[in-house]
C-alpha cells in the first residue's frame, strides 16, 4: 500500500481530459469490433460508498452509443421478484450479440449491503457465495466476455466525500439514510467483502481491483484496464464526406409566432 511520502500528486484536469479523450476514442474502437463481431461482454461495478462507481461509469459511457452500451442500474426487488430465483431478474438485462452490458451494482448485492444490513439471511448468503462461481461459469461459458470491478476508497477519502455532499445542493441527492447507516458498518463491509473474494475470485471470472481515493486516476486505470481485457481490433471504416444540400426550390422560411426561449447565457 502506498504511504503518503510516495502517492502521486491527484491528476490535474488537463492531463485528465488528454488522456480521457484518447481511452474514449479508443472505447468507440471497441464498439465497433463488438458491433461487427457480435460479441457479448458484461462489466460489473462493486464497491465502497463513495468510491467513485458514478463517475466511473459515466466516462466509460458518454461517448458511446446506448444502443451498445447499456447500463443496468436494478433497484431494490419488488414483491414478485423477490419469490424469484435469486439470479433471475438480473439474467433479463444481459446482453445479446453487438451489446455491452454495464451493471452498476450487481447481484453482488446479496454479498454486501444485503447481508451487512440484514435484508437476506445468513443461509441465503452462503448459497449465493456457493451459487456464484457455478452461474458465472455459466455465463463464461456461453460465449460472454465477463469482467468484475471493486472500487476501493480510504476511510478518510470516504469521509471527506461524504462530508462534502451535506451542504452541496448539487450532490444531496446522493446521501441517503443507508449511507449513512454503511458509513458505521466500515468493518462489517470490509468482512463481506473479504469473503466474497474467497468465494467468487475465480480463473474465469476474477476481480479486478481499483485504487480510487484518486477519481481521475482511477477512472482511467479501470478504463485502459477494460480496453486490455476486450481482443477488439479498428475496424476499417470508409471514407465520409457530407453529400450537397438539396436547393431551397420554392421553400420560403414561414413567419410562424414560434417562442423562443430566453437567451440568458
Amino acid at each position: 500500500m502506498s504511504t503518503s511520502d510516495d502517492t502521486p500528486k491527484k491528476l490535474s484536469q488537463k492531463k485528465y481530459d488528454k488522456k480521457i479523450e484518447h481511452l474514449q476514442a479508443e472505447l468507440v474502437a471497441m464498439q465497433e469490433w463488438v458491433k461487427a463481431t457480435g460479441a457479448k461482454v458484461i462489466v460489473v461495478f462493486e464497491g465502497r460508498d463513495t468510491a467513485g462507481k458514478g463517475g466511473t461509469i459515466k466516462a466509460l459511457t458518454e461517448r458511446v452509443s446506448p444502443r451498445v452500451f447499456r447500463v443496468a442500474a436494478l433497484p431494490a426487488p419488488n414483491e414478485h421478484e423477490k419469490t424469484q430465483m435469486y439470479f433471475q431478474r438480473y439474467f433479463a438485462h444481459f446482453p445479446s450479440a453487438g451489446e455491452v452490458v454495464v451493471f452498476d451494482r450487481s447481484w453482488y448485492n446479496r454479498a454486501g449491503v444485503e447481508r451487512v444490513m440484514g435484508f437476506c439471511t445468513p443461509e441465503e448468503t452462503d448459497r449465493f457465495l456457493e451459487q456464484v462461481p457455478l452461474v458465472e461459469r455459466a455465463i463464461v461459458d456461453n460465449g460472454i466476455i465477463l469482467l468484475k470491478y471493486w472500487l476501493e476508497v480510504s476511510p478518510e477519502e470516504q469521509t471527506r466525500r461524504l462530508e462534502s455532499r451535506i451542504d452541496d445542493p448539487r450532490k444531496i441527492w446522493k446521501l441517503s439514510g443507508m449511507d449513512l447507516e454503511s458509513y458505521s458498518r466500515w468493518f462489517d463491509y470490509s468482512r463481506a467483502r473479504d469473503a466474497m473474494f474467497r468465494a467468487t475470485d475465480t480463473s474465469w471470472a476474477p476481480w479486478f481491483l481499483a485504487r480510487t481515493d484518486d477519481k481521475r486516476r482511477g477512472r482511467l486505470n479501470i478504463i485502459s484496464h477494460l480496453l486490455s481485457q476486450i481482443p477488439y481490433e479498428h475496424i476499417a471504416r470508409p471514407e465520409i464526406a457530407l453529400p450537397a444540400r438539396q436547393d431551397a426550390g420554392d421553400y420560403v422560411e414561414p413567419a410562424l409566432p414560434l417562442r423562443y426561449i430566453p437567451a440568458e447565457y
